[in-house]
């Protein structure tokens, strides 16, 4: 519990820290968000704010993370650098996006097909990654197997594993981004669903199959370490949803989005909770939606089902106010996350 209150203190602290002098130096040279000229009206004002706070959330979070490590003088885990990895190299990935747009000063990045081959680069490393370092129990730090609370059915081949996980960061990844279109909304959804992972790693670790080998006992490889990086994230998101609260200081970009959507799906994959991250990031699956409805029903049909996608601008179009639509939907995300804990705890709890 140590590294876990350490993580999230330093996290919060440093990258609370980073963030007035980034948006100053980020205000200097320009960088700013590049708005779309289809999309809200509303959200020309917007022009100009600085973009790419995901990297304060990125160095606060690895700051905090292996802080967290020297408080409690204990060495990181395998399980733990892979998934700060896969947070890391997404968010390099972002980065690059970001800069293409303020260096050309247009509304999209990198083309499609180089973001892709960036996320499979990263991806097929972590994929990889965590099928090998057995610890002495054998435990990996994820598994071949399928898994909802826990892993099941038979394993897969390494690489059918490899093009499942890549399925899955890729759209996991993508689904933040999508979701982060007004202030503080992708922000205040993730930090929820970082809870639920502080909660899961911390109750796989009491219940874990290396302490007492029961029934219900889990398999999990580093179940402390992950929650201690998810800490760290949750300091760092905090910390900038501060400046990105409405009227935002600063926005993420895509530095940010695609290195939390890694971050969740990374935890998914090595705490064996695979297909309940559907659960626990439900407010992206909905927008996610939305966008494959939309495009979906226009191809077919050649009419739209929303007057604009993602779904948080269908709502702005009917004229509800920006901050009414980002407190809504984090009620939403919050149901979702709590329906995900009770799902896992009721799963655990002896028959």
């Amino acid at each position: 519990m140590t590294g876990i209150i350490a993580a999230a203190g330093i996290s919060l602290l440093v990258s609370f820290a980073l963030m007035p002098p980034l948006i100053k130096i980020l205000y200097r040279f320009k960088f700013g968000q590049e708005i779309r000229d289809d999309g809200p009206q509303g959200h020309k004002t917007k022009q100009g704010t600085p973009t790419m706070g995901g990297i304060a959330i990125i160095f606060g979070s690895v700051v905090g993370y292996f802080g967290a490590h020297a408080v409690t003088m204990t060495p990181p885990t395998v399980s733990g650098v892979l998934v700060i990895f896969l947070f890391v190299g997404l968010g390099c990935v972002g980065f690059l996006d970001d800069f293409i747009k303020i260096y050309k000063r247009r509304s999209l990045g990198l083309r499609s097909g180089a973001k892709m081959l960036g996320q499979v680069i990263v991806g097929v490393g972590f994929a990889i990654g965590v099928t090998m370092f057995p610890n002495s129990y054998t435990y990996t730090p994820g598994s071949t197997h399928l898994s909802l609370l826990r892993d099941f059915g038979p394993p897969m081949a390494v690489w059918l594993f490899v093009i499942w996980a890549l399925l899955l960061i890729v759209a996991t990844s993508n689904a933040v981004n999508l979701t982060d279109g007004l202030d503080g909304l992708a922000t205040g959804a993730t930090i929820l669903s970082l809870v639920a992972y502080v909660i899961i790693g911390n109750w796989q670790l009491r219940q874990s199959c290396v302490n007492a080998l029961e029934p219900n006992c889990y398999t999990v490889r580093d179940p402390l370490d992950l929650a201690v990086v998810a800490a760290a994230a949750l300091g760092g998101c905090i910390a900038f949803l501060w400046f990105n609260a409405p009227p935002a200081k600063i926005f993420m970009g895509d530095t940010g989005s695609l290195a939390l959507g890694g971050l969740l799906v990374g935890l998914a994959i090595t705490t064996r909770t695979q297909l309940l991250l559907l659960v626990i990031g439900g407010l992206f699956v909905l927008i996610t939606a939305s966008v494959i409805i939309q495009v979906g029903s226009f191809r077919l049909t050649g009419k739209r089902v929303f007057r604009m996608a993602p779904l948080q601008h269908h709502f702005e179009l009917k004229g509800w106010a920006e901050t009414t639509i980002v407190i809504r939907f984090w009620i939403i995300q919050g149901l979702f996350v709590a329906a995900a804990i009770a799902l896992f705890y009721l799963e655990w709890m002896p028959r």
